[in-house]
């Protein structure tokens, strides 16, 4: 048996320091590091990287200080609608879900999909019916309410304007309390399977049933054992033009290059010339994990089973 690693993250984006109180950034970390331990002793246990970056992600859905599950951002019409992803290394299958409302766990319905279905995505009601069949855990719209998002909600509804939820400045006037995006995990198990998983309420105020990158299969998730699983966060629409999940694979068995080296490319090079903000997580087939961001943060953390911890959110 090789060496395994997790890394996860919870959005990037305009994460200051300075915007940031003491006991906000405490919880931040509190919660970066429980959905850390839980992925970990999935690997540690011999279980699958599916079962880490699942057990990861859910974690952090169900807590509110992140826009995914429970802490997802209202849409233009006052409801939440959520995207999730997941794909496995070994043998590139995929589930995807977009547009649900009422999934306590999307991660869990895209797994699901994956698993027992012959499709790779399903959306809205279609999706909501699926996961009613398997069982999934639904709950009602004050499961997902929180005052803040509410009040983030409020401050834009009447404009027209669609506001990514980790760059509000100049929006409103709860900086101090503002909570940022998507999140995601990445694993290598034992074995070398690569795994990783997406989740996302997507955009404030968003109309018209927007869907970003994080419930695309090669955009914001992509996992292959021949090079890397990613997950990224960030400005949707931009990355879904880069391609940018699938690039990094790409720019690893064609051209060569590591992962760090092509994860640089995508997030600091590629991304950038196009006004893509954001960042991604990455591991690959010999556990080695990259985590670059091009914003001013990115909530993040890594565990790899030679002892290295990282739990970051500044640059």
């Amino acid at each position: 048996m090789g060496n395994f690693s997790i890394a996860i993250h919870g959005g990037a984006g305009t994460i200051l320091k300075s915007d940031m109180t003491p006991e906000l950034e405490a919880a931040y970390n509190t919660v970066l590091k429980a959905a850390l331990e839980l992925g970990f002793s999935q690997l540690q246990l011999g279980n699958s990287a599916e079962a880490a970056v699942i057990a990861a992600v859910s974690a952090l859905e169900d807590h509110p200080l992140f826009n995914a599950g429970r802490g997802a951002v209202f849409t233009k019409n006052g409801h939440h609608e959520l995207d999730a992803s997941i794909m496995l290394g070994h043998n590139l299958a995929a589930g995807a879900v977009a547009g649900v409302q009422h999934i306590a766990n999307p991660v869990l319905l895209a797994a699901a999909i994956m698993h027992h279905s012959p499709h790779v995505m399903l959306a809205g009601q279609g999706a909501f019916e699926f996961a009613l069949n398997q069982g999934l855990r639904i709950e009602p719209d004050s499961y997902f309410f929180t005052q803040f998002r509410h009040d983030q909600w409020k401050a834009v509804r009447d404009t027209g304007t669609t506001a990514l939820d980790h760059n509000l400045q100049g929006i409103e006037s709860l900086i101090a309390n503002k909570k940022f995006g998507t999140v995601g995990a990445v694993a290598c198990d034992q074995t070398g399977n690569l795994a990783a998983a997406t989740s996302t309420g997507g955009m404030t105020n968003k109309q018209y049933n927007r869907l970003g990158d994080t419930p695309i299969i090669g955009a914001g998730t992509y996992a292959n054992n021949r090079t890397c699983a990613i997950s990224c966060t960030g400005h949707g629409e931009l990355f879904i033009r880069a391609v940018a999940a699938y690039d990094v694979s790409c720019l690893m068995e064609y051209a060569g290059l590591s992962l760090a080296q092509a994860m640089h490319k995508v997030v600091m090079e590629k991304l950038v010339a196009i006004g893509g903000e954001g960042g991604m997580i990455g591991v690959d087939a010999s556990a080695n994990i990259s985590m670059p961001f091009n914003s001013a943060g990115m909530y993040r953390a890594m565990q790899h089973s030679n002892g290295e911890v990282e739990i970051s959110i500044y640059k």
